[in-house]
C-alpha cells in the first residue's frame, strides 16, 4: 500500500492568502486554507462525498502545476502520529475525531485575502466611495474610520445588530462592507449570508475582519461569499490594500 502524500504551500501559495491580493477562485482557496503541511491527503479528504473528494484532488493537482503547492516528506514523530489518529478514527466510527477536523477548528490560522474585482464602482468626479464599518471595538472602530477617511473614504460605523441593520440599508448603498467576525448581538456570518441574499445589497464586496482565526471559519466565509479576510490586529497598509483590491480601484504607491 502506498503511503498518502503530504502538501504544503510554496511561497507563492503562502503570498496567495497572505499577500493582500489574490485571483484565485473560492475552491483553489478552499484547498489552500486545508492544506497544512502535516495531514495527508487521505486525512483532509475523510468525511467528504466521492464528487468533493475527487473535485478537491483536480483543484490540487491545478495547484501543483501552478507550483503553489509541494509535496512534503514528514518526519518519522509526524508519521507515527497520523497512522495512529487514522486508526483511531477508524476505530471510533466518527468523523468527529478525525484530525482533519481538530485542523481546521485550531485558532491561530493567519490570512490576508483579498479577491480582486475586474473594475471600481462609477462615481462623478469628486464623489467619494462609502464604506461601512462593523466594528464592536471603538478603538480598532475609530482607528480603521480615520485611517479610510484619510484615503479619501466616506465612512459609516457600526458596532451592533441594530446600527448594522440602519448603516447597510440607508442610502448610499455601501460600495464595501468591513465586517468583524464577532460582535456583541450578532453573528459576522449570518450577516454576510444575509447580504448576500438580499437584492439590492448582494453584489456590495465585503471583507470579514477576524481577532482569532481559524481554517475552519476562513473556509466559511469564502463559502459565503466574502470577497477578503483579515486577521486582527493588520497592519494599516495591510487594510488599504485589501480594500482598493476588492473594490477594483488602483493600489496607492508605496513610501
Amino acid at each position: 500500500m502506498s503511503t498518502p502524500e503530504t502538501y504544503a504551500l510554496t511561497p507563492l501559495g503562502e503570498s496567495e492568502l497572505r499577500g493582500g491580493a489574490t485571483r484565485l477562485t473560492t475552491a483553489q482557496i478552499n484547498v489552500l486554507v486545508r492544506l497544512d503541511g502535516v495531514l495527508d491527503l487521505d486525512q483532509l479528504t475523510r468525511g467528504m462525498a466521492a464528487a468533493e473528494a475527487a473535485a478537491f484532488k483536480t483543484v490540487l493537482r491545478e495547484l501543483l502545476a501552478r507550483k503553489l503547492v509541494q509535496p512534503v516528506e514528514l518526519d518519522p514523530f509526524t508519521s507515527a502520529w497520523n497512522a495512529e489518529m487514522a486508526q483511531f478514527s477508524r476505530s471510533a466510527g466518527s468523523e468527529t475525531v478525525s484530525s482533519g477536523m481538530a485542523s481546521l477548528q485550531r485558532s491561530g490560522f493567519f490570512v490576508e485575502i483579498a479577491r480582486q474585482r475586474a473594475a471600481s464602482p462609477a462615481r462623478r468626479p469628486g464623489e467619494a466611495l462609502n464604506v461601512v464599518v462593523v466594528e464592536d471595538d471603538p478603538q480598532l472602530s475609530s482607528f480603521t474610520g480615520t485611517l479610510l477617511k484619510l484615503s479619501g473614504f466616506a465612512v459609516r460605523q457600526a458596532g451592533n445588530r441594530e446600527e448594522v441593520v440602519n448603516e447597510i440599508r440607508r442610502p448610499p448603498r455601501p460600495d464595501l462592507i468591513l465586517l468583524d467576525v464577532v460582535l456583541p448581538d450578532a453573528d459576522g456570518f449570518d450577516i454576510l449570508m444575509r447580504v448576500r441574499q438580499h437584492p439590492v445589497l448582494k453584489d456590495v464586496p465585503v471583507i470579514m475582519l477576524t481577532g482569532k482565526a481559524t481554517r475552519e471559519a476562513v473556509l466559511k466565509g469564502i463559502s459565503l461569499g466574502a470577497d477578503g479576510y483579515l486577521t486582527k490586529p493588520f497592519e494599516p497598509h495591510v487594510l488599504l490594500r485589501a480594500v482598493r483590491t476588492v473594490m477594483g480601484l488602483p493600489q496607492e504607491p508605496q513610501g
